[in-house]
């Protein structure tokens, strides 16, 4: 089976903005607060970078035609945070999913549209219900943390998106951050 992402290994280059942001990050989840809040400050430290010219380099901003890319710009040598840069080709989205930790995201080109899920015990299985269409743009930012965190992402516009994602876990050794990859018939 092929993976739905293009991943790139670790990126062997980091801009001296992107060096700072990772400090910034650092100094957020070491603080060692609960998952919901270290995701909400760092989403704090996040902002001010997105949209900036001199955050990633020229490589890290490569699409892929078959699917959206996601390149590894950080993974903290403890495994306690990683930051990717996604890359959404139009038309390029995710499957319904949640996380294996707390994420930020947030959008430092272009715009992602998110449907938003709750699971619903349906009897003895359960249903997706929709509860928020989302429009991110540039520099919009969203902080989540399991449960709670199911959604589907897409690029509808018709240049590329690029957004920045911090996962409280080592995505350079698992490979991706999504947990759980839902089939179950959805609502809306």
């Amino acid at each position: 089976m092929t993976s739905p992402i293009a991943a790139t290994p670790t990126a062997p280059r980091t801009t001296r903005r992107l060096g700072a942001l990772v400090d910034e990050i650092r100094e957020a989840v070491g603080r060692g607060l609960p998952p919901e809040l270290t995701a909400y400050l760092v989403g704090e430290r996040l902002a001010p970078y997105l949209g900036a010219e001199d955050l990633l380099t020229e490589e890290q901003c490569q699409g892929d035609p078959e699917r959206y890319r996601q390149h590894i710009l950080h993974a903290e040598r403890d495994g306690s945070f990683s930051v990717v840069a996604l890359v959404w080709l139009p038309g390029q989205a995710t499957s319904v999913h949640d996380h294996v930790s707390w994420c930020v995201t947030g959008v430092h080109r272009g715009e992602e549209s998110e449907r938003r899920y709750r699971l619903v015990p349906d009897g003895t299985t359960a249903r997706l219900v929709a509860t928020e269409d989302v429009v991110n743009r540039r520099g919009d930012v969203a902080a989540f943390a399991p449960p709670g965190d199911i959604h589907r992402v897409r690029n509808a516009g018709t240049c590329t998106a690029q957004s920045l994602h911090i996962y409280g876990a080592d995505i350079s050794r698992l490979g991706t951050s999504v947990r759980r990859v839902y089939e179950l018939p959805a609502d809306r």
